[in-house]
């Protein structure tokens, strides 16, 4: 599964809210923080509902999670840690005979 996809469906869902002037993606270590910048019209609150709210409308039809997580706000800028989570279960049978393989489920 190509997550680039799903993220850039997300961003621009999400760049297309009234209140959210801006929102990009940065990587920095290997792990993904959303930058969004705002007008100054909505609370943190208000920016997580519509984070949440848009990353449904981009997980939809597909078996994903997302996690996210508040990080810091510096006047209007807020940054969270937000990843698309991938469920870990087998999707191949590896020929090792394990108790829990694929090929045991329909």
């Amino acid at each position: 599964m190509n997550l680039d996809i799903i993220w850039n469906g997300f961003l621009e869902a999400v760049r297309k809210t009234s209140f959210i002037d801006s929102a990009e993606k940065k990587l920095i270590t290997g792990i993904p923080f959303l930058y969004i910048k705002t007008d100054g019209s909505a609370d943190r609150t208000k920016i997580e509902e519509e984070i949440k709210l848009r990353s449904i409308q981009a997980m939809k039809g597909k078996r994903l999670n997302a996690e996210i997580s508040y990080f810091r706000t510096d006047s209007h800028l807020y940054v969270y840690r937000f990843r698309f989570l991938v469920p870990q279960q087998k999707m191949f049978c590896c020929g090792n005979l394990c108790v829990d393989c694929i090929r045991y489920h329909r």
